[in-house]
């Protein structure tokens, strides 16, 4: 039989995705393995996000002050590298004293307003449309995490909520775009995320009221991919919730004939030369890891989602961990389940 001609660029990336054979995907089973297969894998995905940005100093700023019925809302600003400024919210519980410090949370927010979206903002500025989908995506776990007595930070990502681009420079969230004129620069557009995020994480610790050995991290979508690599990059995060994120980029973001669920803020160039999702994941071992999945799924692909999540559990079991690792399969579309995530963060943090 002949082999079927490739001309349009749909066809080519299924046949590559078919033909791949990812230098490092996990394909073991004991404690000695995972060491060696982490050696191996780790520097390989740092070397696909490029180089961290220059740290400079924060000059933290306080230019807003919002008391609510049960937290203090403080839109703050810092400095996270040369030339980038990162505008973000801290929500503190009300009853927050310095004397009993209590655990933080980097809120992550996904696609959408930003921080607005998941610290009330949007539903306070009441467009109808804006908080319908609010609502249907349950986007408000910033604002559920302080009245849970949690500390949160939730910054604003590039292209997103104030840092979005002009108006008509690259359409729509610009997410493309904005990646494209990164790389210029020599890195993605999600390593400089990464980045501010860890520099959010730098004045959450510091914060008066929070116990800088308690920290977690919680998104949905792209704040799923946020909090993915938090866990991996930073050592200060001690337990996360990744919600609708875990899944394969070979399985469901390339090979989907709708077009591709992916975007330029969540591109790591050269991924699948080495692994995918699963594998990235896997470097957080031995956090504490609890995923969320619906089983509606819309954004992505519900048993991709589960094959991908039975990848990261081979990860963990081999590496010894297997109880650090649970699965919210929620009967719901996309969205924050919450049904399982906050008893589990309780019992981490």
């Amino acid at each position: 039989m002949a082999k079927k001609t490739a001309l349009n660029p749909f066809d080519v990336i299924r046949g590559w995705i078919d033909a791949a054979k990812p230098e490092c995907e996990f394909a073991g089973s004991t404690p000695a393995y995972f060491g060696k297969w982490r050696r191996r894998f780790r520097p390989r995905y740092r070397k696909c996000l490029g180089r961290w940005p220059a740290q400079v100093p924060p000059r933290l700023r306080v230019t807003d002050r919002t008391r609510k019925k049960d937290h203090v809302r403080e839109r703050i600003l810092y400095d996270s590298s040369p030339g980038v400024t990162v505008p973000a919210y801290i929500l503190t519980p009300l009853d927050a004293k310095i004397d009993r410090r209590r655990p933080g949370i980097l809120a992550a927010h996904g696609h959408g307003r930003g921080k607005a979206d998941i610290c009330g903002v949007t539903r306070e500025k009441g467009a109808a449309k804006d908080v319908a989908d609010v609502e249907r995506t349950n986007q408000e776990y910033a604002i559920e995490a302080v009245r849970r007595g949690y500390v949160v930070i939730a910054p604003d990502w590039m292209p997103f909520g104030e840092r979005s681009a002009p108006p008509g420079w690259g359409g729509g969230h610009s997410c493309n775009p904005t990646d494209i004129a990164w790389r210029y620069f020599g890195r993605p557009l999600l390593t400089q995320n990464i980045w501010d995020a860890m520099r959010a994480v730098d004045i959450l610790a510091a914060h008066p009221a929070v116990n800088p050995r308690r920290l977690g991290v919680i998104g949905l979508s792209y704040g799923g991919t946020m909090a993915t690599h938090m866990l991996i990059n930073d050592r200060r995060i001690r337990a996360g919730v990744v919600s609708g994120y875990i899944s394969t980029i070979g399985g469901d973001a390339l090979q989907r004939d709708s077009g591709p669920n992916t975007c330029g803020a969540q591109h790591v160039p050269g991924l699948l030369l080495y692994g995918d999702i699963p594998e990235m994941l896997g470097l957080a071992v031995p956090k504490p890891v609890l995923c969320e999945m619906g089983k509606r799924e819309a954004c992505f692909y519900y048993p991709d989602m589960k094959r991908a999540y039975r990848r990261l559990a081979r990860i963990y079991r081999a590496a010894g961990y297997p109880e650090r690792l649970a699965q919210d399969s929620h009967p719901g579309p996309h969205r924050w389940s919450g049904s399982l995530a906050w008893k589990w963060l309780e019992s981490w943090l």
